[in-house]
């Protein structure tokens, strides 16, 4: 599996905005981020969240990302909109469901799928969530096993 894009985002957009627009503080796109057990990713809103919380750090597949683009024939909005921190490429996220894994030396257990939501059809575009839904690509949820530091190439591969 490689990373190829970090995000972290102090602040909640969806949770308590339920029939209202998402609120506006975006991901921030980040080169390295440290990583630390049991409670998170540093600067990221789900830090610190109570022991064991399933959703310590999200990763979606670029795989993915890219798919929906030809879907939708878009060429934009970037993969920080389904607000997931680390976009990896060649990995089966739904295979790491339960089980253990390492990424740049840092441990992760997958916890379970990251289910998405209707706010996509905002994010990206309408009709999202149904093909996020069909293909089962909504993300994973992962607690972090151990500490350590990730890192994505500086450079956009578009």
């Amino acid at each position: 599996m490689i990373v190829t894009r970090l995000f972290l985002c102090p602040e909640h957009v969806y949770v308590g905005h339920f029939g209202r627009l998402a609120g506006t503080e975006p991901m921030e796109r980040v080169d390295r981020v440290r990583a630390v057990a049991g409670r998170g990713l540093e600067g990221d809103r789900y830090f610190d969240k109570p022991s064991g919380h399933k959703g310590q750090v999200t990763f979606f597949a670029e795989e993915t990302w890219r798919e929906l683009r030809r879907k939708f024939s878009q060429d934009g909005p970037g993969p920080e909109v389904f607000r997931r921190n680390i976009l990896v490429r060649g990995a089966d996220l739904n295979a790491l469901i339960g089980a253990e894994f390492e990424v740049q030396g840092v441990r992760f257990s997958g916890s379970e799928y990251c289910k998405p939501c209707f706010w996509m059809d905002q994010a990206f575009a309408p009709g999202t969530l149904d093909a996020l839904t069909e293909w089962k690509a909504g993300g994973l949820r992962a607690r972090i096993l151990t500490d350590g530091w990730l890192e994505a190439p500086a450079a956009d591969e578009g």
